[in-house]
């Protein structure tokens, strides 16, 4: 999906990891931090303390969905921890576009963006909202693009031919390796936005079905916002349209959530810690 605000590029980001040779532990733009079953979160001093935690709850109920302190898919942690996944919190745009993705540590290859201006904690799934909680999204992108497609790459893979890709090929109306001018009119996910490749279609399409299954995108005025990419905004929807990817997501092999974060964790305490650019970074939880 398009973010509601415009982003920084994740493939940028992820390219100028792999050419980094900066060993430094933290950049210097990052202040404060949480970390999740060694999942990282770093945030500049300008994104609020009540964001930044929401973020890192948000993560803990993707990565332990019934809440009882033990990540429920371990190789799915254990993918993540490997490449140090983390995700960089920014204040705005603008700050995460001054931001030098050169300065990142060499030995973080997995790296997800979420804006402090975006994150919305009062978001429900029930009611009207004055903006969706990208956190849903970008955390989830960091979670199945680096977690799901390395411990089940045949089936999660983000390249032609998983299964995966195999569903997002029909729904996308035939398979494409470049963003078509113009979709077929039975394709129910429609990504017009060229600087996303082929992988990245995988990301997205991955993003609103586990979303639109949980019932994330089905509130008032959502379908409105969403239909030139999405079409499948419900449960119903997914259900009598593609079953495909539901076979897929609802497979209990994989673990996948079923219940939508909320942000109230309840597995253990997730505290903030300071940064500390003298040296290294404090623990978390």
């Amino acid at each position: 999906m398009k973010r509601l605000l415009t982003v920084v590029a994740l493939g940028t980001l992820l390219a100028a990891v792999a050419c980094s040779s900066v060993t430094s532990p933290v950049p210097e733009q990052f202040t404060k931090e949480v970390t999740v079953f060694g999942v990282t979160v770093w945030a500049t001093e300008s994104v609020t303390d009540a964001k930044l935690l929401h973020a890192g709850r948000v993560l803990a109920q993707y990565l332990d969905n019934d809440e009882d302190g033990i990540a429920d898919v371990p190789a799915v942690v254990s993918e993540l921890t490997s490449r140090n996944a983390t995700l960089v919190m920014f204040g705005t745009q603008s700050e995460a576009e001054n931001f030098d993705p050169s300065t990142l540590p060499s030995n973080v290859t997995a790296v997800q963006d979420l804006y402090n201006s975006e994150t919305n904690p009062d978001f429900n799934p029930d009611a009207i909202n004055s903006y969706f909680d990208a956190s849903l999204e970008e955390i989830l992108h960091l979670i199945t693009a680096h977690g799901y497609a390395n411990a089940w790459p045949q089936v999660f893979g983000e390249n032609q031919g998983t299964a995966i890709a195999n569903a997002m090929d029909k729904a996308r109306g035939g398979y494409f390796p470049e963003v078509p001018p113009l979709y077929p009119d039975e394709a129910w996910f429609t990504y017009y936005d060229t600087t996303c490749n082929y992988e990245c279609q995988i990301t997205e399409y991955l993003y609103w079905a586990i979303t639109s299954n949980l019932g994330a995108q089905d509130y008032p005025g959502r379908y409105e916002e969403i239909k030139n990419e999405w079409k499948l905004n419900t449960q119903q929807l997914l259900q009598t349209t593609d079953q495909t990817v539901l076979d897929i997501i609802n497979n209990s092999e994989y673990d996948i959530p079923t219940t939508l974060p909320d942000a109230t964790y309840n597995g253990f305490t997730i505290q903030i810690v300071e940064i500390n650019q003298g040296g290294s970074s404090g623990g978390g939880g």
